[in-house]
């Protein structure tokens, strides 16, 4: 299909979005057609927002306003306590569930040989740098439970245990509402392995 050559730059920008598809690109592209100039301009102001905007957090390395995070500089976050996650929209979820009160630290990735990425790409120095500087009694590592984040776990276990500080990790398991007979061999393990008394 030929379009007017703006629709077509449109069009090959948002398919270099992570998850859109052409057919995507096309639906919100018609959208941005049909919208008010007004939607339209809120949309890219916010995007050119955001990327004046946002940095990394000097402490933990989540998106932040300013050098440090909001989760950093709050006074009533448990500081003995610093979960560490692969990316910033891990914070997130770990957030939606209002059941942890400590600190962060987002590595920015896994290690993955396939990938060439390594411990040296990661935020892991920096990780380090905290536990003695920060007083930090327990490491939460809540990785992914693939085999990147299950590679990284035992490489910063390896590393921290020895620096004395207490090193857990998140249980994984079966889903809420699921069904064992369809649970993976891996997954039942975990379950059963992780068991806690009722």
């Amino acid at each position: 299909m030929h379009y007017a050559a703006s629709i077509t730059r449109l069009l090959d920008e948002l398919e270099r979005l992570p998850g859109l598809g052409p057919r995507s690109a096309q639906r919100i592209a018609y959208w941005l057609l049909t919208a008010d100039t007004a939607d339209a301009e809120r949309l890219a102001d916010a995007i050119v927002e955001v990327k004046r905007t946002i940095r990394f957090c000097g402490k933990c390395f989540n998106y932040a306003e300013s050098d440090t995070c909001s989760l950093c500089s709050n006074p009533k976050r448990d500081s003995s306590t610093v979960c560490v996650v692969e990316e910033p929209r891990d914070v997130v979820a770990i957030e939606r569930t209002a059941e942890y009160d400590g600190l962060y630290h987002v590595l920015h990735g896994a290690i993955s040989p396939m990938n060439g990425i390594g411990a040296e790409q990661l935020k892991i120095h920096e990780l380090i740098g905290r536990l003695a500087a920060e007083g930090i009694d327990e490491i939460i590592i809540a990785t992914n439970p693939n085999v990147e984040g299950e590679t990284t776990a035992l490489y910063l276990a390896r590393l921290i245990k020895p620096l004395g500080v207490k090193v857990t990790r998140i249980a994984s398991g079966l889903p809420v509402g699921g069904d064992l007979e369809f649970a993976d061999q891996v997954t039942l393990g975990r379950a059963l392995e992780a068991r806690r008394e009722l």
